[in-house]
């Protein structure tokens, strides 16, 4: 018996009349395998965010813009304000930006839970009566396509000088997008899967709650991580357009603008610009939290 290349040979000696001995093979089960390197997938899954391959291509490139921000401003002062000053302006008052920020933020929240709320509603509306459909989306379009900013002093004389007007501004900005997103994802439901809700006999209601709300849930996720930061824009242009506004980081903006303050405009516009990452950071955490399930991140986890 001998062991070539992991075949091992046995030979059977010749018997008694004289057979010549037969020579069997079967592969070797002792010897160890060498262990196959794991995929590039499996690696790159295991890098963590402290990871510098992760976190290195945005340092470099934030680093790129703090030197070209630096060269402007030494060039230019009266168009940028030194980096070390918009920090010392948010580092000296820093109660003054934590106040109007907060003022902001609770205006796009609320445009948002009175724009999205209703255009999901809508939505829903929309997918089960086709008159409906057909009946409000023209308007919907107009309304989309309309200047903002040219109907918000109308909205200041019909709802006052307070919170009211800002809200109805950031809701329709909002709006839009949201009834497009639930819509499309009501109506994209498998048709396989309808036939088969439809064989069980499952009523309207059911075919609503177990298929066509879950199935469009990957679709409000995705408008939610579009108008989530939107609101705060739509809450700053409400500020800057709306008379006797008294509090906001749009306001502080104007302000600080009209008397040449760029280091409190750049540090309210850094505030912004932090809040707008933290919106877009909750919804991608709650979608991955509530999609575990859809192909989307089966598909990301492969």
């Amino acid at each position: 018996m001998r062991e070539e290349a992991g075949i091992v040979t046995r030979t059977t000696g010749a018997d008694e009349g004289g057979a010549v001995g037969v020579t069997t093979s079967a592969p070797a089960t002792n010897r160890p395998t060498p262990e196959t390197p794991p995929p590039a997938a499996s690696r790159a899954r295991r890098r963590s965010v402290f990871h510098p391959f992760v976190w290195s291509p945005a340092v470099v490139v934030l680093l790129v813009l703090a030197v070209a921000w630096s060269a402007v401003a030494d060039a230019h002062p009266y168009l940028l304000p030194r980096l070390g000053e918009v920090g010392a302006a948010l580092t000296g008052d820093p109660t003054l930006f934590l106040t109007n920020a907060w003022s902001t933020l609770g205006i796009a929240l609320v445009g948002v839970g009175v724009g999205a709320g209703s255009a999901f509603l809508l939505a829903l509306l929309m997918s089960e009566i086709p008159v409906v459909r057909r009946a409000v989306m023209p308007f919907a379009v107009v309304l989309n396509v309309t200047p903002v900013v040219a109907i918000t002093p109308a909205l200041v004389v019909a709802f006052g000088f307070g919170m009211t007007p800002k809200v109805v501004v950031t809701a329709i900005i909002t709006f839009f997008p949201v009834l497009i997103n639930v819509a499309t994802g009501l109506r994209s439901v498998p048709v396989p899967v309808l036939h088969v809700f439809r064989t069980l006999h499952a009523s309207r209601w059911e075919v609503l709650l177990r298929l066509r709300i879950p199935n469009s849930l990957p679709y409000t996720l995705a408008a939610l991580r579009v108008v989530l930061p939107l609101s705060l824009v739509g809450a700053v242009v409400a500020e800057f357009v709306a008379a006797g506004s008294s509090g906001g980081l749009g306001t502080m903006i104007r302000n600080s603008a009209s008397t040449a303050r760029l280091d409190h405009v750049y540090a309210g516009v850094a505030c912004l610009a932090a809040m707008g990452v933290l919106l877009l950071a909750l919804v991608t955490l709650a979608e991955r939290r509530l999609l575990f399930w859809h192909e989307s991140r089966r598909s990301t986890r492969a």
